[in-house]
């Protein structure tokens, strides 16, 4: 794979974005939370995403320009229509309404309808938290995982990520309630790679290691029993607070031709007293903890995405032949359309 510095892959990506009729601010944003995954190695939501955002675009399932319709339920609830925009772009105005709400009320929640893949979870929680404030980011998917004691996919993957302020900075996590995303299952076969045993099922509902064979199947949970209560729970939520699709009546962030009918939650609350310090010595407690037996540390969730992010920016970024020659392909036919 050629290492690409992420200026020029942030730039090609912006290009091609432009190119489909995206204004500039909105595709800046776009290309960077597709840019986020690829710094912390998570390729899945990465560029890998990017014809397709296009093709979305073309077939008129996905808006170029819309940042969303906002309807204020109360004093710390807002409903958004993202009128089919880009997720990151209809995410991004939600919270400029919501985090000064939360400063002035406590908590505020945005539930939103009719938007894009938002991309990582991670990017916002982190940009809520570094704004001083606790953030909690919910979103459902497309029916991938099976259910506990299950063969065939029934529910969302159904993430959720969490951002805490800190005096070195904020812990954040961000992970699915199923093994893995499917977005990991479609790199994968991307590449050619096969499967560790258990994280998915084919068709018929057997276990496989294939990851072509996985794409038409099912993800396992995480944690068996746990996970699966978990992603059921927050689809529940989430379809309960936006009214989204449920289970396998949801759409659109896999393919390129479907209306996007899933839902998204942002959480933001202003936290009462600032623990800003006793977080971060309790962070670093942990970090000096004794390993166990094959450990070489303790490790605090999210630390290694930062330090591999900050390695990436500083050395370029890995990114599979295939999809860089197509994303140049995609940035070179966007210029010869506007006559550049």
């Amino acid at each position: 794979m050629p290492l690409v510095e992420a200026a020029e892959l942030r730039d090609v990506a912006t290009a091609v974005l432009v190119g489909a009729g995206v204004p500039d601010e909105h595709a800046k944003l776009q290309a960077n939370l597709l840019l986020e995954a690829e710094l912390r190695a998570v390729p899945s939501h990465g560029f890998l995403r990017l014809e397709r955002l296009v093709a979305r675009i073309g077939n008129g399932v996905a808006s170029a320009t819309a940042s969303g319709s906002h309807d204020w339920r109360g004093a710390g609830f807002l409903t958004v229509d993202g009128q089919n925009g880009l997720g990151p772009v209809v995410a991004e105005a939600a919270l400029e309404a919501i985090c000064p709400a939360a400063k002035s009320h406590g908590i505020a929640v945005a539930a939103v309808a009719n938007s894009n893949h938002i991309g990582m979870l991670a990017y916002y929680a982190e940009a809520i938290a570094k704004g001083g404030q606790v953030g909690i980011v919910l979103t459902t998917s497309e029916a991938l995982v099976h259910p506990f004691g299950g063969r065939q996919a029934l529910i969302g993957t159904n993430p959720i990520a969490i951002g805490v302020p800190s005096a070195d900075g904020p812990f954040v996590i961000d992970l699915a309630t199923s093994l893995v995303s499917m977005g990991e299952i479609h790199d994968r076969a991307h590449r050619g790679q096969a499967l560790p045993e258990g994280w998915a099922l084919d068709r018929e509902g057997k276990a496989t290691t294939d990851a072509e064979a996985a794409k038409a199947g099912a993800i396992a949970p995480f944690g068996a029993a746990k996970g699966y209560a978990l992603g059921l729970a927050f689809e529940l939520l989430v379809t309960t607070l936006t009214g989204a699709a449920l289970g396998r009546d949801v759409a659109g962030t896999l393919d390129a031709d479907q209306l996007c009918n899933k839902g998204d939650v942002f959480i933001v609350v202003d936290p009462v007293s600032g623990q800003g310090e006793a977080i971060a010595r309790y962070l670093d407690l942990l970090r000096h903890a004794a390993p166990a037996d094959g450990f070489d540390q303790v490790l605090i969730p999210g630390e290694r995405g930062r330090a591999l992010k900050a390695e990436r920016l500083a050395s370029g970024v890995p990114v599979a032949d295939s999809v860089w020659t197509n994303m140049k392909r995609l940035r070179d036919a966007a210029l010869t359309k506007r006559g550049i």
